[in-house]
């Protein structure tokens, strides 16, 4: 069970590290929250954070820092952190399977297949599957036996759990891929991503995740109340529901009035990773009363906070996992916290589906 804390904090240091598994803890006097505030233009585009939440409510409020919340530039920068690499497509090959183009293979990744010769067939600038394995049941089973035979060294964080590959959301699935391979093969992943918040006094409040240290990424990051990828087989009404039930405890007879509101979508190059993900957003109304509980170990704990404090987060810090900015600055949209008379409104708003929405 997971701690819910309250809007009350006391001071505590603040950490800041460039290896998010082997961090140097720095003292306020080596790195202050000012020196952090000041420099976010720089230093947190390019450095991990590590925090507690003392330290985000410190930064949350408003007069943490004398800045413009009308001023959109910390959002952009937290999208461009979802979609690095664009100078890097000519670096990979297509991912082919019956004519449809299903991914994107880094050069350099695609020497580990060529081994596998009965598995993976070499053509000028594409990678395909064997002729002989026909049906999706074959290409699964081939495929997952050589995500196991690369292992951990080449594709972290193996899960055990399958993604579709497709060339398009709702078009024929020819096979499943492991989770944790899907950007090393450059395939369109999908989740589901839900805002819960709670409105009192005519004032929202987002319910905020802080994900576990033992998560294999982003650990204690800033998160949504319930997010999760879309295996294969299972609708996004659906997941929705079990997500809620696993991650906050929330029964069905609540979640299942979630609300689809829309997607955004981000393409991400970096090394041999080729992510091209589209996130379904869902808004969920909860009542007051209502107390989160993670289910499954995945979440620390629980924090509920104004939008407009949320929103200084994320203008202010990279404290939320990169993704979840992204969803979050479209709830800020939807409900009326960023406005057209803000410079770069457009701009911002298309940058959302600045990956393909299929």
């Amino acid at each position: 069970m997971a701690f819910v804390y309250s809007t009350s904090f006391t001071s505590s240091p603040f950490r800041a590290f460039s290896n998010p598994k082997t961090p140097p803890f720095l003292s306020r006097s080596t790195f202050p929250l000012h020196n952090l505030l000041t420099r976010r233009r720089s230093s947190l585009t390019t450095s991990d954070v590590s925090f507690t939440w003392d330290d985000a409510v410190r930064i949350s409020q408003p007069e943490a820092l004398p800045d413009d919340p009308s001023d959109l530039r910390g959002y952009s920068d937290r999208i461009k952190a979802c979609n690095r690499g664009v100078e890097m497509q000519s670096e990979f090959r297509s991912f082919v399977i019956e004519d449809q183009i299903v991914g994107y293979i880094h050069n350099g990744f695609a020497e580990n297949l060529r081994s596998y010769r009965d598995v993976f067939t070499f053509l000028p600038g594409k990678v395909t599957l064997h002729s002989s394995l026909s049906s999706a049941e074959d290409r699964t089973r081939a495929v997952g036996d050589v995500i196991k035979s690369l292992g951990e060294e080449l594709i972290p964080g193996i899960r055990n759990e399958l993604y579709p590959v497709t060339s398009a959301f709702g078009a024929p699935v020819y096979f499943s891929l492991e989770r944790a391979a899907a950007p090393y093969f450059g395939i369109k992943a999908y989740g589901i991503h839900m805002c819960g918040y709670v409105e009192k006094d005519g004032k929202k409040f987002l319910w905020v995740a802080k994900r576990s240290q033992q998560k294999p990424t982003y650990p204690g990051m800033l998160d949504h109340l319930v997010a999760g990828g879309l295996p294969h087989g299972v609708a996004c009404g659906d997941n929705v529901v079990k997500e809620c039930e696993e991650e906050a405890g929330i029964p069905s007879s609540i979640s299942r009035g979630a609300v689809p509101v829309g997607a955004v979508s981000y393409m991400d190059i970096n090394g041999y990773s080729y992510k091209r993900d589209v996130l379904f957003c869902y808004d969920l109304k909860l009542p007051e009363s209502f107390m989160p509980e993670n289910q499954d170990g995945e979440v620390e704990s629980f924090k509920l906070i104004p939008v407009t404090h949320a929103a200084n987060i994320i203008r202010r810090t990279q404290f939320f996992k990169p993704n979840c900015s992204l969803v979050i600055i479209d709830f800020l949209f939807r409900h009326g916290y960023i406005s057209p008379e803000c410079f770069g409104y457009l701009d911002l708003l298309q940058s959302l589906r600045s990956g393909s929405c299929s």
